[in-house]
């Protein structure tokens, strides 16, 4: 009898991690969700019914300390043992355990119908919010019930622990737990129906420089343990059961793009800056500890934006100045000499806190978040002031201020940040007395006046992504309405140039963190405009070096005082698409 012939799909998801990967697959199966059937309970049978239940929580409990005791072990950050704790604390919380014993009692079913009732209460509430932070704890709760659920269930639940050999895995979704047991080499890649751009697992992806794909939906459905799978983890695409003659394209995509990665390490170590001299620092953004080895591979020559939401969102409780500080020596120390430019806490509106009530704001996008919330929230600013002040002891710190939209803000905070100062001069603590102050200019009205701020801070950074978002009257997030995401747009292009010539003008510096930065056709236009700090990802630092060191600032600027004769966005694109090949060739796009 000869060999089945396998089943061939094409399937397109969210690429969260570049590179390119062939490999069998290793499917992480069974929903615990999937598992819970529905039973009536009479009488004695309740209460055993209500140990059985809390006996699963214990099980999943002692599950995680384990996991949290190798992490601690292997030396991962304290942001992913933060995430295993909350977990810890997520399991004894009213919420799921309270509500479920309550369910079982009181309509006489059994835990596991019980546990899954709260739970898809949970998830509803969740998944109404237009929030990716917030959805991500969504997933947190999905991830423990499925969990207490399997243990309820007494199945032998599949795990990394279980892979022998290099596959690509294929799972639901996974946990921070799971994600915990990932070692390069051994997972090649994965692939999950669910996820987003910051969910745990695409976090974890980047900074392990593993190819992944999430968001495919139905990926579960369709894969098999065994089966052959490519993943394209730049474009968000994924093959299954591919012929050999696709395997053997790929195979040359996964060289060339190999290839052109290690081709780019010759740059590594050469000065970023242009063929007539001109000096551009290259940042790294970074979210993570995990992060920073990437980026330092890469050639980063500081952190351009520590984004320390990651340090709240992921807890029940508010971190401590302590754990502040802690948090902030680690990449400090990991970093020096190189400077770290934290971005205070932006949050607020949908991005809610713990113990925060959940907003009932009809725009929270332009509600009570970042510098505003800090500056009502005057204790919880302050915690997070000293630690960075602190941490300046230790190495070059700046401090950035998010969502600035006038001069009065930035003078309410500074008023706050001499608070600090002088409470830890009092206490005998050091810290850096000319700490550097810089705003973030990603608020139209922010953008007209920078050379107002330009007078209060000792450095801007443009947020590009919130930027395009509020000068473009757009949610970017919106399937409706993302094709007015555009860069390109004359707006967009007026508004960066008119806040570059106002800092360099004043004589302070101005620099980019957005993903704007991190591409090559629109690095080009940043440069022409006079801006020479760019903050990106690690992927795309050697990238962005590369054009850096093939073009001069004149060529940069003819192109842009051209850019700025067209009227849309499309010819905007047009005209840079045609020019790039001729100052910049990139060999393995090409």
């Amino acid at each position: 009898m000869g060999e089945i012939k396998k089943h061939v799909a094409l399937m397109k998801g969210i690429g969260v991690s570049a590179g390119v990967t062939i490999g069998r697959a290793f499917v992480i199966k069974g929903r615990g969700l999937d598992l819970a059937h529905h039973d009536h309970i009479e009488g004695p049978e309740v209460e055993a019914e209500v140990a059985r239940f809390e006996n699963a929580i214990n099980m999943s409990s002692d599950e995680l300390t384990s996991v949290r005791k190798k992490m601690e072990s292997d030396g991962r950050g304290q942001e992913h043992i933060s995430i295993i704790d909350a977990h810890l604390l997520i399991l004894k919380d009213h919420m799921i355990t309270g509500d479920t014993i309550e369910k079982i009692r009181k309509e006489r079913v059994n835990a596991e119908w019980a546990l899954k009732k709260v739970t898809e209460g949970l998830l509803d509430f969740f998944n109404n919010i237009e929030d990716e932070y917030l959805m991500q704890r969504g997933s947190d709760i999905e991830h423990l019930a499925n969990m207490v659920l399997i243990n309820l269930s007494g199945r032998k639940r599949e795990s990394l622990s279980d892979l022998k050999s290099p596959a690509v895995v294929v799972a639901h979704d996974l946990s921070p737990a799971e994600t915990a047991l990932m070692v390069k080499g051994t997972v090649l890649g994965f692939l999950t129906d669910a996820g987003a751009k910051t969910s745990h697992t695409a976090i974890m992806a980047r900074a392990l420089e593993i190819p992944a794909v999430v968001g495919l939906e139905t990926i579960t459905h369709n894969v098999d343990t065994g089966d052959m799978v490519i993943i394209d983890g730049t474009t968000g695409t994924v093959i299954i059961n591919p012929s050999k003659s696709v395997v053997n394209v790929y195979k040359k995509r996964k060289e060339r793009y190999e290839n052109y990665g290690r081709s780019l390490f010759h740059y590594k170590d050469l000065p970023s800056e242009t063929t007539d001299g001109q000096k551009v620092s290259l940042m790294g953004n970074m979210e993570i500890v995990e992060e920073i080895d990437s980026l330092l591979k890469n050639g980063a020559e500081g952190i351009g934006l520590y984004r320390t939401e990651f340090l709240y969102l992921n807890r029940k409780d508010l971190p401590t100045e302590e754990e502040h500080l802690a948090a902030y020596e680690t990449i400090i120390r990991r970093m020096n000499p190189r400077p770290v430019v934290i971005r205070t806490l932006d949050v607020g509106g949908d991005k809610l806190l713990p113990d925060m009530a959940t907003s009932d704001e009809i725009n929270p996008a332009l509600g009570l978040r970042a510098i505003r919330f800090c500056l009502k929230n005057k204790d919880i600013f302050k915690v997070q002031l000293r630690g960075i002040l602190r941490a300046s002891a230790k190495g070059p710190v700046q401090i950035l201020l998010p969502m600035i939209s006038g001069v009065e803000e930035i003078r309410h905070a500074k008023r706050v940040i001499e608070e600090c100062k002088a409470e830890l001069t009092d206490e005998g603590k050091d810290f850096d007395h000319k700490v550097e102050i810089g705003a973030m200019i990603e608020i139209p009205s922010a953008a007209v006046i920078t050379d107002l701020i330009a007078r209060e801070v000792d450095f801007v950074s443009i947020g590009t992504n919130d930027l395009l978002q509020y000068s473009l009257a757009i949610d970017r997030v919106n399937e409706h309405v993302a094709y007015l995401y555009e860069p390109f747009h004359p707006a967009v292009l007026r508004i960066i140039k008119t806040v570059a010539e106002a800092a360099n003008k004043a004589g302070i510096s101005v620099g980019v963190c957005g993903e704007m930065a991190g591409e090559p056709e629109y690095a080009i236009i940043l440069l022409g405009f006079g801006i020479d700090k760019l903050s990106m990802s690690a992927y795309s630092l050697l990238r962005v070096k590369r054009l850096v060191r093939s073009i001069s600032i004149k060529q940069a600027k003819e192109l842009c005082s051209k850019i700025m004769e067209f009227s849309t966005a499309s010819e905007v694109e047009q005209y840079i698409n045609a020019k790039i090949p001729d100052l910049y060739k990139e060999e393995f796009w090409s």
